[in-house]
């Protein structure tokens, strides 16, 4: 019962002056809203780059020409491949936990189709590289593994080419020339957007990898390997085993190649991200302080307003325990006040700034709890030392303060 007519009195205290009252919260509301709206925006953009990696495929392994010396200098990655066909059958026949793979060739060519041209991508793939990517298709079929050991004049492409060069026309059956070869588009990819690096994704016309060494871009290596995982648990060992397997092939030279799998491209992503959200977030926690210091300021003064008060109470029997207690639930009822109203505020603008811009936001429930906590955490910090001081008065010297 002492402490609910406690707090009946605290809460009379913080009615009487409702303007103070208000005021004195405001600089909670403003910390904790800027909390929870910078990590509903920080989360938001994790959410998106995350979104975009896994677009590229899903539990995947790439292969990349590396490094090498060659009379003291050293290329960078993808300088020069020597990665080769029989390297990613190898890898497929070998490895456990592999269940698809790609041998990779990209470059640059204009195509022309329907009395139309365009440049674009043109990747040599394998027929599994819909299964790596996680791609399908939205018409059509697939080259199969008979059009790669024919090296067939036939291809796969993606919405943007579909649109930019058969806009009036199904692209089904159509021929598409590349370098002024006819390949027969057997589908139309389904459409993927932009990816992480600013590319359009569905700007690409895909055929089989044989055709494009020999009949395209007359290359001898691939660009890249492709290899997706079983699953994710698995991705660590697959990526050391592949390493261990292509260093075998090259009998002790210097490694020439680089495997990185799709984990630390989505590590490496997000980094800038979460420091970014980290950095923003820790400014904006600073302005809880600032609330806080402000809580203290007024329960300062108002310790002073009330000192005849203090002494009257302690007249009557109140202990110093019921003042401090008093002006504690005064101070975390002043900060709840403000971590609510914050709570409010900083999701509201959240979903204003996702309405009303293309920048997601994702509002975290351990976000709003924290802050939450936070907020009633500063209001004990703060409120404390004024408590203290309202419950170390003397009686008689309060009873005497006008």
């Amino acid at each position: 019962m002492r402490i609910l007519a406690t707090f009946r009195i605290a809460l009379r205290a913080l009615r009487r002056n409702l303007m103070r009252t208000l005021l004195t919260t405001l600089g909670m509301i403003i910390g904790v809203a800027a909390v929870i709206a910078t990590i509903s925006i920080g989360n938001g953009a994790k959410a998106q780059v995350e979104g975009q990696i896994a677009s590229l495929g899903q539990n995947v392994i790439s292969v990349f020409p590396g490094s090498f010396s060659s009379g003291g200098a050293r290329g960078g990655w993808g300088s020069m491949s020597t990665l080769a066909p029989e390297e990613a059958q190898m890898i497929l026949d070998e490895i456990p936990g592999v269940v698809a793979v790609s041998c990779e060739v990209r470059d640059r060519q204009q195509v022309m189709g329907a009395g139309q041209n365009w440049n674009t991508s043109v990747q040599g793939e394998s027929p599994d590289y819909l299964s790596v990517r996680g791609w399908s298709l939205a018409d059509g079929v697939m080259f199969t593994e008979a059009d790669v050991k024919a090296a067939g004049k036939v291809a796969v492409i993606g919405k943007t080419i579909a649109d930019k060069l058969f806009a009036e026309n199904d692209p089904i059956g159509e021929t598409l020339r590349i370098r002024n070869m006819p390949f027969k588009i057997l589908g139309v990819l389904k459409p993927k957007g932009v990816n992480f690096f600013g590319q359009d994704q569905d700007d690409v016309v895909v055929i089989p990898y044989t055709s494009a060494m020999r009949r395209v871009m007359g290359r001898q290596f691939l660009s890249a390997i492709l290899i997706q995982s079983s699953s994710p648990e698995q991705m660590a060992r697959i990526q050391q085993a592949a390493t261990e397997l292509l260093q075998q092939r090259r009998q002790g030279r210097e490694p020439d190649f680089t495997v990185r799998s799709q984990l630390e491209l989505a590590q490496a992503a997000t980094a800038n991200t979460k420091t970014m959200t980290v950095l923003i977030g820790s400014i904006a926690g600073i302005s809880l302080v600032v609330g806080g210091i402000g809580i203290m300021n007024i329960m300062l003064v108002s310790v002073r307003e009330r000192t005849r008060e203090i002494g009257i109470r302690m007249a009557v029997g109140a202990r110093g325990n019921d003042i401090l207690l008093q002006f504690l639930i005064e101070a975390v009822t002043l900060s709840a006040i403000g971590g609510i109203l914050g709570i409010i505020l900083g999701v509201g603008s959240s979903y204003v700034i996702a309405a009303n811009t293309d920048w997601p936001t994702v509002t975290s429930p351990t976000a709003i709890f924290v802050a939450f906590i936070f907020s009633a955490a500063v209001g004990v910090f703060f409120g404390f030392y004024p408590a203290r001081k309202a419950a170390q008065l003397d009686p008689i010297e309060a009873l005497r303060y006008e």
